[in-house]
């Protein structure tokens, strides 16, 4: 018995792109089921992706992390292809991701994507890829090459373990931290990446989401490294102190007064700070042990991908 393939194609006002990129997929993958989640479209989107052979469903609440979250919990499969429904994705990439998920036993595969025309990407999009993808790697000790890409193959395991919480663009940021912080087995493959086709138009503000994704990556990291997070806090407040402090105790240990009281009570407020960061670090970072746990029986409640699943 083969593995079932599900590919979910999330979409908002498509109607120029969705019936193209229904039809790569159903040309690259003959067996999989094709779903359509549109997000509050107000064009034909809806009416072109039936047409072109799709399961069509909704999720009313706006964003690409909502519609994300409700894929992930409405569908079973064995494997869930996941691109944009714009047609910028290489559907014919899709079985050699989903070869290389299964040969290797992997969590999840995310298609790099390697531009085929200037216009694929708007001014600011690759510059400000390359800061995101670098800082993630920074901050949790590796990443991958493109972590905003929306071409990805993933395990059931993976999918049925990953507690959505983002409600937009950030989403795939959340999706390479989730694999990170549970060490799972992930890889990725260079696919194409294509302009979008004429009356489709890129949804991602450049400034806007991608602050949201900075801002995004700052919470994660002091969600799962709270340890490192809030210790760095109480070490700067530390040495603020510190400096501050320097004076007074010269005075001091010349004059035996302390002249500047309030700099003084300044210097003991912020040491107090600094040990609350450092308390609150070790005590939050017992918690999140604890729920990386859960996550991994979660995450293991389910048997690895492999071929006649």
């Amino acid at each position: 018995m083969s593995s079932h393939i599900a590919v979910l194609l999330p979409c908002y006002n498509e109607e120029a792109a969705i019936a193209q990129t229904v039809a790569g997929f159903r040309a690259a993958l003959p067996g999989a089921t094709i779903y359509v989640y549109d997000n509050n479209s107000r064009d034909g989107t809806i009416a072109a992706a039936r047409a072109a052979g799709a399961v069509v469903r909704s999720e009313r609440m706006q964003g690409k992390g909502n519609v994300v979250r409700r894929m992930f919990a409405d569908i079973d499969a064995d494997i869930y292809v996941m691109a944009d429904g714009d047609a910028t994705y290489d559907a014919a990439s899709a079985p050699a991701l989903v070869a290389r998920l299964l040969d290797e036993q992997l969590d999840m595969v995310v298609g790099s994507r390697v531009t085929q025309a200037d216009a694929a990407y708007r001014r600011g999009h690759r510059f400000g890829n390359a800061v995101l993808t670098g800082m993630l790697a920074r901050l949790f000790g590796r990443s991958f090459t493109d972590i905003l890409s929306g071409y990805r193959v993933f395990s059931r395991r993976f999918v049925k373990s990953f507690p959505v919480l983002s409600a937009g663009f950030e989403i795939e940021t959340e999706i390479s931290v989730h694999a990170l912080e549970l060490k799972m087995p992930v890889a990725e493959v260079e696919t194409p990446y294509f302009a979008r086709p004429e009356g489709s138009e890129s949804k991602l503000s450049t400034y806007g989401d991608g602050l949201r994704i900075l801002n995004t990556i700052v919470q994660l990291y002091r969600l799962e490294r709270p340890l490192l997070f809030f210790g760095a806090v109480g070490v700067v407040l530390g040495l603020v102190a510190l400096l501050l402090a320097v004076p007074l105790v010269l005075t001091y240990l010349h004059t035996g007064l302390v002249p500047r009281q309030p700099t003084a009570i300044l210097v003991t407020g912020l040491v107090i700070l600094a040990a609350l960061n450092a308390f609150t670090g070790l005590i939050l970072d017992t918690v999140v042990r604890g729920r990386r746990e859960v996550r991994r029986l979660a995450y293991l409640a389910h048997r690895a991908p492999q071929r006649g699943a």
